[in-house]
């Protein structure tokens, strides 16, 4: 960890006479019919004709694109330079859970950012328009949609990370909004399963992503991300799988995030 640590300063410091743009966008959604804040992060560009690649960053339950970059993840500007890596973030709504819900149309969020947001970066901004430089993660709710669109849409993401990831959120029946989204848990049991990650998991074949997955040892989700990492392993689908000191909030997040980062930049310099 230290060594991680020292590397990313140097890094920081040999970049820091660059400066990352920083825009605030209200995004039409012509699904949800409405507009989404969404911040894009890009990294200072030396040439005019240079390209990135692209970094979808979801946040977390009752969070927003704003509280990421101001607590959350305060040093995403920085990492835009370091990486060079285009950051995007969407209002994923306060308890959207990042998919299509099958009882309310008026939450879309799977479809917004796999198909309306993809789109309007990639027509507005200085993108590498293929799945091997397109990468997504977040952070509890946003782990969970990290790892739940990425598995649904393998076309269009290469990578995905999850840090302290609801990534089975069927514990927590009457709580945090999901209610809202797939109806009761007694009259929507099949629904309720078919959504979460650690059934989506199902889908996957060796390789087709590279995952990244992250959890603190005080984390109320430990288990649920061992449960996954266990599943993941029975199908021969290799991960990289991480616990380490750490509780549910933004200083763990903000610390796995540079790893989860480091290791998704490893990824589009492979590919």
């Amino acid at each position: 960890m230290k060594r991680l640590f020292a590397f990313l300063a140097v890094l920081f410091f040999a970049f820091s006479s660059f400066a990352a743009k920083v825009d605030t966008i209200a995004v039409q959604s012509t699904l949800m019919k409405k507009k989404i804040r969404c911040i894009f992060i890009t990294p200072n560009q030396t040439i005019d004709t240079e390209h990135f690649p692209v970094v979808y960053v979801l946040h977390g339950y009752s969070g927003n694109a704003i509280r990421t970059i101001e607590q959350d993840i305060p040093d995403l500007a920085a990492q835009a330079d370091i990486y060079k890596m285009i950051f995007v973030l969407a209002d994923g709504g306060f308890d959207s859970w990042y998919f299509d819900s099958p009882v309310n149309d008026q939450l879309r969020y799977e479809s917004f950012i796999s198909k309306e947001l993809i789109s309007f970066t990639d027509r507005n901004y200085p993108t590498i328009m293929q799945r091997e430089k397109r990468a997504i993660y977040g952070w509890s709710m946003g782990g969970h949609g990290a790892l739940f669109i990425a598995m649904r849409h393998k076309d269009l993401y290469g990578a995905a990370g999850s840090i302290c990831g609801a990534v089975d959120f069927r514990p927590f029946v009457h709580a945090y909004g999901i209610e809202k989204s797939l109806g009761d848990f007694s009259s929507h049991e099949r629904s309720w399963e078919t959504h979460t990650v650690s059934y989506t998991a199902s889908s996957l074949k060796n390789k087709e992503l590279k995952l990244i997955i992250d959890c603190g040892l005080n984390d109320p989700l430990l288990e649920i991300n061992r449960s996954l990492h266990r599943k993941l392993t029975e199908l021969k689908i290799e991960h990289d799988y991480t616990e380490r000191p750490g509780a549910h909030d933004a200083a763990y997040w903000s610390k796995a995030s540079a790893f989860q980062l480091l290791f998704i930049h490893h990824y589009f310099m492979q590919s």
